[in-house]
């Protein structure tokens, strides 16, 4: 009979979750933690445009929406970038792209400049993305990626924290020292990547000619991009419409950090424990039951007043966030040839970007016009999205079948 100690457990458990990864994979993962650590100027833009430059709300407003706008551009473009040039050297160039950016608007006090330099920031802040992917699925097989894919969600997660309580400190220094920061764990991330990562892109005289115009006429690719889109603009509701429904029904900004952090922390302890159990069941299934489960979250919303109440719904919408980390971009991976990630991985993207556009506009409006209708609108929006993801379950458990044989 075998006799096992708590610490063979332990080591089991750690290496069901994490063995079996190549070492490029844990260099993007702890580039990636250390970039995310600081990210400290996106969460505080708002503040230090009115606080620091004194930009009226309404300017503000605009600049920001420049963000946006690059943000929309950077995807597709990254994504051609990292098929045309190389992984490596995109991701590395956005990294060096935005930590200079970093500094020119830390720096900048006209409201010109500051329009130009969102715009330009939201070109190349989120460039390692499409990159980041297509190494991915380039080193990991099929299926390792949903784990890979989760391991790199949760340290995201765990970077971003960190730095929303870090900048948050350091903002009462003055927000220059956030750019700085900003810059220097993007400088570390593109350096990481080029000294330690190989080039992952299939040789160029091995893959066929491709373009953008393969990825979009791939009806699959573009319906799931399509429902993670609306999914997207219900999540983001999170960063956009909830804290002004909470702050108009009288609690305090602190009653919503209280609540994010509840988002945080659940993150951080649940998303490694269920990558793996997730894994065994079809991908499809369980990223429409986070998508329903994330939907739920938000329709509970029209049912509490209490910061305890809002809590308990953020909860439940984050448990939803837990079921669906790692399954898209191992479902982008599947979906795209190997000489076109990059371009399947930037459209992916870019259905962020647009539901980042689209999460300020349409939950505002609806708070604002019908604010009982808001939370069980987005509620349906999440099914709507749930369901979208249902029906292309057999489409990409077909195009999963084709790769393996």
């Amino acid at each position: 009979m075998t006799t096992f100690t708590g610490r063979a457990g332990g080591t089991g458990f750690l290496r069901s979750r994490a063995g079996g990864l190549p070492r490029p994979f844990w260099v993007l993962f702890g580039g990636s933690f250390v970039n995310r650590l600081g990210t400290m100027v996106e969460p505080f833009i708002g503040v230090y445009l009115t606080q620091a430059r004194g930009v009226p709300l309404a300017t503000a407003g605009l600049v920001m929406t420049m963000f946006g706008v690059g943000s929309l551009l950077s995807q597709p473009v990254a994504g051609w970038l990292s098929d045309r040039f190389g992984r490596r050297v995109t991701l590395t160039g956005g990294m060096v792209a935005t930590a200079v950016t970093m500094l020119a608007l830390g720096y900048t006090t006209s409201v010109p400049g500051l329009v130009a330099g969102m715009l330009v920031l939201g070109i190349v802040v989120d460039a390692y993305r499409p990159a980041s992917q297509a190494i991915v699925a380039d080193l990991v097989p099929p299926e390792d990626r949903p784990r890979a894919f989760g391991l790199l969600f949760w340290a995201v997660n765990l970077g971003f924290a960190v730095a929303m309580v870090a900048g948050g400190w350091l903002a009462r220094s003055g927000f220059t020292v956030l750019f700085w920061v900003d810059a220097v764990t993007c400088l570390v991330f593109g350096v990481l990547v080029w000294r330690a990562i190989p080039e992952t892109r299939p040789a160029r005289d091995d893959a066929p000619p491709g373009r953008f115009a393969d990825v979009l006429r791939d009806r699959v690719m573009v319906a799931f991009v399509l429902a993670n889109m609306v999914y997207a603009l219900v999540y983001l509701q999170a960063y956009s419409t909830l804290p002004l429904a909470m702050t108009g029904q009288g609690l305090p900004t602190s009653a919503y950090g209280m609540a994010m952090a509840v988002n945080g922390l659940l993150i951080v302890v649940v998303q490694p424990v269920t990558t793996t159990w997730l894994a065994r069941f079809d991908p499809s299934r369980v990223l429409a039951a986070g998508f329903a489960l994330v939907g739920l979250g938000f329709a509970l919303t029209s049912l509490v007043s209490s910061a305890a109440g809002h809590a308990a719904t953020v909860a439940v919408w984050t448990l939803g966030e837990a079921l669906t980390a790692g399954i898209p971009g191992a479902i982008v991976a599947t979906l795209a040839p190997a000489h076109l990630r990059g371009r399947y991985s930037g459209l992916y993207g870019l259905s962020w970007s647009a539901g980042a556009l689209l999460a300020p506009l349409v939950g505002t409006r609806l708070l604002a016009d019908a604010p009982g209708l808001v939370w069980p609108v987005l509620g349906g929006l999440g099914l709507l999205a749930a369901g979208a993801q249902l029906l292309l379950g057999r489409a990409v458990r077909r195009r999963s079948f084709e790769v393996t044989v």
